[in-house]
């Protein structure tokens, strides 16, 4: 019976009568690959061999053979065979190896064997030329390519024919996609050969051999030192051994049990220690040279025998792998090749995209040190950069750290901690740490700053404390939420203003600002109120960017449906405004209405902004500079959006979900951003030219005066990004419908 036949007992008689009666079992290697053991005369190492009778069905195989210990009249000679197949025809009956007419048909045994049978069955047949078998067999293996089902054979394979050799004692992490291995063997071999990976899962990968002598070691047994590299190494610690190929046969090589596992930062220090003794070829000693010369964690910049030297004055992290980092790199001779931001095994090159600005400051420093003496010429002074990386995922534990090539191939580092700020807060540090005058700040917002702002999330708000004063459960109508800015610091006459109309002081007032200002300001505003009487909610917001985020995150602390927001800035230029706004809105109800805003001159500086019929018009009020008076008997007039910065609207309007927005810098487009996407929800919006606020257009207090026309260039960079394929579409629409 079939199961008795191919069983493998300890006894030699199943495979004495598959001998006899000219059969062969099969291994199924995969879906195209079969592996054949039988019994027979001597084969040549390559054979074509006819499937099922069929001369137009036939495969070339890779034999291995071998001479019985214990030859018969029908068989002499054992062998193990790889051969090709198209699966889809399902297991073939019958194989005849060689050419047709002279070839030996053998019938195939009709079940099946695994690989673990199959090294039981080798071990049999070929006695104590197993290993030398097996180690042929698994050199065929393991031809490329090589799958999950070849690779789980070989491993079977050597499992059962394998003898072990040495140990590894270190296994050493790195920032590259490599480990490295330190041990010793009897017949480990210098070079680059394949080897395969025992653990959890098996695997293969390329290993990079040298060998050095040791005196520990057993007799005959030498060191080795091996960088393993491959698309997908599991970790150094889950490794337990490999299987390599030795100079006589394949051996394993396990991982000792008092094995010691370097991380990244300390493995480059143990291959240096060993490396001068080592001996490989040139290839292989120029990877482990280059593995030795890895980052661990100290800066070597400074100490490089070439003048070349390299600061960081600036380095802020930002979301999703993002960075903004300013420095200076002093290379009058051209050594450097390349400058890379690396985290593991993430990189983003630097040279290739930054911005190079002039450093005066640099070259004084450098220009009577010896090394430097006759390099610098004084004709470029462009030594400093500012470069925005993305894309740097890598490993978050990985320490971040600056690499640079030199043209020799030497590399050299620098450890960096980034700042951890809002994406906005670090281009507004940068830009106020720039020389305003600076012919580069253009190239610099546009190429650094402003992708840098792109990539970023704009996270929610936070409301961190809330404080009741004074009677503020029992005030009713239109909730005043007052947003106070950066640039605000002074808003003590509003509260007076909003204590002296006797609508306002009625009314729930809301003061909303950021958590660092309420920390400095909290307890003079407390005592402002008490004395005015006031019935006030007082809010401290953490990550927010300006007063429209304020406002929009203050509109959660109250339960109002109607809402008038108010910057700080402001002030009313009329008597019961409080009272006009809330009339006018009865009669809009669930729109949004402004006053006109002027300067403290009585010049109009916004009277209703016209429709944004141009992506780079950005907004506009036709009677800008106008004098209040010319615009102040006109009726309540519909706008395209309404100003943020005084307004009553609903309060559902605030917490409506509008789509993400881009990370301004600047107050003003912020809030027509906003505006716009109310617009686009539906909500109308009116100007009212009978009531005015007082106030200027200054620059946020976050940046300097000249630095202020930066800001805004990057503003209008991110809004005509945010909106020019939106209202290009509108007018498409438009123009379409009116064909």
């Amino acid at each position: 019976m079939p199961n008795q036949e191919l069983s493998l007992s300890p006894s030699p008689a199943p495979l004495a009568r598959i001998m006899r009666s000219g059969r062969i079992v099969v291994c199924p290697i995969d879906e195209t690959l079969l592996l054949v053991i039988g019994a027979g005369g001597p084969l040549a190492d390559q054979l074509p061999v006819e499937i099922d009778e069929d001369p137009a069905t036939q495969a070339i195989a890779s034999i291995i053979g071998w001479r019985l210990s214990a030859p018969q009249a029908s068989a002499t000679h054992g062998f193990a065979a790889l051969i090709p197949v198209e699966r889809t025809r399902g297991m073939p009956a019958t194989l005849r190896f060689g050419k047709e007419g002279s070839g030996k048909r053998y019938i195939v045994a009709p079940r099946t064997v695994s690989t673990g049978d199959v090294a039981a069955m080798l071990k049999e047949l070929a006695g104590p030329q197993v290993v030398h078998v097996l180690g042929r067999l698994v050199d065929v293996l393991m031809k490329p390519p090589l799958d999950p089902r070849k690779l789980t054979a070989i491993t079977a394979l050597l499992k059962a024919g394998t003898a072990k050799d040495g140990y590894i004692e270190l296994l050493g992490e790195s920032h590259d996609d490599a480990i490295a291995l330190k041990g010793w063997a009897h017949d480990i071999a210098a070079g680059v050969s394949r080897i395969i990976i025992r653990g959890e899962n098996t695997s293969d990968a390329e290993c990079s051999i040298a060998v050095f002598p040791r005196n520990d070691a057993p007799e005959d047994a030498v060191g080795f030192l091996g960088l393993l590299s491959a698309d997908d190494l599991p970790r150094a610690r889950d490794i337990q051994g490999i299987f390599y190929r030795g100079r006589g046969a394949w051996r394993y090589a396990p991982v000792h049990e008092r094995k010691f596992v370097a991380g990244p930062l300390e493995t480059p220090g143990h291959l240096r220690a060993m490396l001068l003794q080592s001996q490989s070829s040139p290839q292989v000693l120029l990877r482990l040279r280059e593995a030795a010369s890895g980052f661990d964690g100290t800066e070597t910049i400074s100490s490089l025998p070439v003048p070349v030297r390299l600061g960081v004055d600036a380095f802020y992290q930002g979301d999703e792998g993002t960075f903004l980092i300013s420095g200076w790199m002093l290379d009058p001779d051209h050594h450097v090749q390349s400058v890379r931001l690396r985290r593991g095994r993430g990189e983003a090159r630097l040279d290739g995209a930054w911005t190079r600005t002039e450093r005066l400051d640099v070259e004084d420093a450098f220009v009577d040190r010896p090394e430097f003496k006759g390099a610098i010429s004084g004709h470029r002074r462009s030594h400093g950069f500012i470069a925005f990386a993305d894309g740097l995922v890598g490993d978050p534990p990985a320490p971040l750290h600056l690499e640079i090539t030199l043209r020799d191939s030497r590399r050299a580092y620098m450890p960096l901690h980034p700042t951890r700020l809002s994406a906005r807060h670090s281009a507004l540090r940068l830009l106020n740490a720039i020389d305003p005058t600076s012919w580069a700040l253009p190239d610099i917002v546009d190429r650094q700053i402003v992708p840098f702002i792109t990539a970023a999330r704009t996270d929610a708000p936070t409301i961190e404390t809330v404080i009741d004063i004074g009677r503020f459960g029992e005030a009713v109508g239109a909730a005043i939420l007052v947003a106070v800015g950066e640039a605000e610091e002074d808003f003590a006459a509003l509260l007076g203003l909003l204590a002296l109309d006797p609508h306002t002081r009625q009314a729930p007032i809301v003061l909303v600002l950021q958590s660092e200002q309420f920390r400095r300001r909290a307890a003079g505003i407390r005592r402002l109120a008490e004395f005015y009487r006031l019935p006030m909610r007082l809010l401290s917001v953490e990550g927010s960017g300006d007063a429209s985020d304020l406002a929009r995150t203050a509109a959660q602390a109250v339960d109002n449906e109607t809402v008038i927001l108010l910057s700080a800035s402001l002030t009313p230029a009329n008597p019961g405004w409080y009272q006009t706004l809330v009339a006018n809105y009865e009669t809009k109800s669930g729109s949004i209405i402004s006053p006109t805003l002027a300067y403290e001159d009585h010049s109009i500086r916004w009277a209703g902004s016209s429709s944004l019929d141009r992506a780079d018009h950005l907004q506009s009020s036709r009677y800008a500079g106008y004098p209040v008076g010319a615009v102040n008997r006109l009726k309540l007039t519909r706008v395209a959006t309404a100003s943020l910065e005084c307004c009553i609207m609903p309060r559902k309007a605030l917490l409506d979900d509008t789509g993400p927005s881009p990370a301004y810098l600047g107050a003003s487009l912020n809030g027509l951003d906003f505006a716009l996407r109310l617009s686009r929800r539906g909500y109308e919006s009116y100007w009212l030219p009978a009531l005015q606020m007082l106030g200027s257009d200054e620059a946020s207090g976050a940046v300097s005066a000249a630095t202020a026309r930066y800001v805004e260039r990057v503003d209008q960079t991110l809004f005509r990004g945010r909106w020019m394929q939106t209202v290009e579409a509108e007018n498409t629409t438009h123009n379409e419908v009116s064909a």
